[in-house]
């Protein structure tokens, strides 16, 4: 895989990220009986300044001016920009919701199939290629929601808006050139106007959390903005000294982390539909990944080979 591979600081701060976002439920679970909007609301407000006190910390105003200079001047960027800031603000809303409703579960299978949505995406809008791997990666992962439906007698849908909405964010955020820490501050000012509206509506009628119960939920919906921000620009330290296969084996860590949290720390019922539904999709993922695995082999060995 080449000396990347053997980049240490980049696997442990990918690595590091991933285990934030795996944990991030316990932390919604401290304001599960926040309103989820609100809590939503709040990342988004302290996402924001956050990112912008970074930005300012860093002298990062070129990038911020470059940024500005490509929205106004590029109308596609700019409904990608939109696009994205719209999607990443569902899933995070989906997510919260999921979380304090006790189905951390459901959280972790769509963050399993989101692998896979992203690759679909992918061959549909950026032309890439549909391997074998692929379509027995999808029969897998449909064969395992189908289970779940027939189990429950109901669609999951929370976990597959969480994949849907974080693969469709993604296909955005591959044709934007701005960087993460940039990224984020664009996407939340483009909903901040709509976050500061609901939170002034909420504290007018008198029916907000922060500042007018405890001092801890006050402290914890600030710091929303930082459990958001932090991982992320982890993730942006990791990622670009390791291969993008390496990404892809690390990812699993999040909803793996979640899965445990469901069944093993907030005693969510996992049944044998549960049980086959994910050995499914984690069969479907092993040849995904398999797939990817080998594909990098062979287009490594045919540049050698030309050379």
């Amino acid at each position: 895989m080449g000396t990347e591979m053997l980049d240490k600081k980049g696997v442990w701060f990918t690595a590091l990220s991933y285990m934030m976002w795996g944990l991030l439920p316990m932390y919604w679970k401290l304001l599960e009986h926040v309103g989820p909007v609100e809590v939503l609301a709040h990342r988004v407000l302290w996402s924001f300044l956050f990112m912008g006190g970074w930005i300012l910390a860093f002298r990062n105003y070129g990038a911020i001016k470059e940024a500005f200079h490509e929205l106004r001047t590029n109308r596609k960027a700019l409904w990608m920009m939109a696009g994205a800031s719209f999607m990443i603000t569902l899933n995070w809303l989906v997510f919260i919701f999921t979380v304090v409703s006790d189905r951390v579960t459901e959280a972790s299978l769509g963050y399993y199939i989101n692998p896979l949505v992203s690759a679909a995406l992918g061959v549909l809008f950026l032309g890439e290629t549909i391997q074998r791997s692929l379509r027995w990666s999808f029969a897998f992962a449909a064969a395992g929601v189908l289970v779940l439906i027939i189990g429950y007698g109901e669609v999951p849908w929370l976990a597959l808006l969480l994949a849907l909405s974080f693969g469709v964010y993604g296909l955005c955020k591959k044709m934007l050139p701005f960087g993460a820490g940039v990224g984020l501050w664009m996407e939340t000012l483009f909903v901040l106007p709509l976050a500061l509206v609901y939170s002034v509506v909420i504290a007018l009628q008198g029916t907000a959390s922060f500042g007018t119960t405890t001092s801890s939920d006050t402290l914890f919906l600030i710091l929303a903005g930082v459990v958001t921000a932090i991982p992320l620009l982890a993730f942006a330290t990791g990622a670009k000294r390791i291969p993008l296969t390496v990404v892809g084996l690390l990812q699993y860590i999040a909803p793996s982390s979640m899965l445990v949290l469901g069944v093993f720390v907030y005693g969510e019922a996992f049944t044998i539909y549960d049980l086959i539904a994910f050995c499914m999709i984690w069969i479907g993922l092993g040849v995904f990944t398999f797939g990817r695995v080998k594909q990098k082999r062979q287009l490594k060995r045919a540049v050698s080979n030309s050379i």
